[in-house]
């Protein structure tokens, strides 16, 4: 952990602002949850609070029968950072931030499905050349809690149909399991 140099107080009410700086920083939105955690120590730790990280494990196993199934990895990521992968290197990927356009995307409630070679590439994961062929925002209870996608393989490539129409079920599938 380290020090920032802020200080703020608590209000009558017991609430603290947390500054706008460390808010676009660590990419918390008006509304965010925060789960709060505290140690021996005196320490109060907010951390952003991630619905689909509860499901990492389910999400990764997931993520590694839906890769085998296409032949293309396959990624799981909530607003923030990824979190199951399947089909290529779990270092290279894991708990990397997603990128500034998948980060858009996701608040549009948009999807995207890579047709053309005149088309323009998202790349979702900051610090990752490849590039995704079809990606879903995972929806419970009306909020966008992550997306799921299916990337290019090593030469590159385009999703079928029945790709596409895979991943859009995989996205309402773990949204269904969010909300349970």
């Amino acid at each position: 952990m380290k020090a920032t140099g802020i200080v703020r107080r608590i209000d009558d009410l017991g609430r603290v602002v947390i500054p706008k700086e460390i808010r676009r920083t660590m990419r918390i939105r008006e509304g965010d949850p925060l789960e709060i955690y505290t140690d021996n120590d005196g320490e109060v730790i907010f951390k952003k609070y991630s619905p689909i990280g509860e499901l990492s494990a389910f999400s990764g196993q997931f993520a590694e029968i839906l890769s085998k199934a296409v032949s293309c990895p396959v990624i799981v990521c909530d607003r923030d950072h990824v979190i199951s992968v399947s089909g290529m290197p779990k270092k290279e990927v894991l708990e990397r931030r997603v990128s500034a356009s998948l980060e858009e995307m996701m608040e549009q409630r948009k999807s995207y499905i890579y047709e053309s070679d005149s088309q323009r590439k998202l790349q979702p994961i900051e610090g990752v050349d490849r590039y995704a062929l079809v990606q879903y925002p995972i929806i419970a209870a009306g909020d966008v809690c992550g997306a799921i996608m299916m990337f290019s393989g090593e030469n590159g490539g385009y999703c079928t149909e029945i790709e596409n129409k895979l991943i859009q079920t995989a996205a309402a599938f773990l949204g269904k399991q969010l909300e349970e």
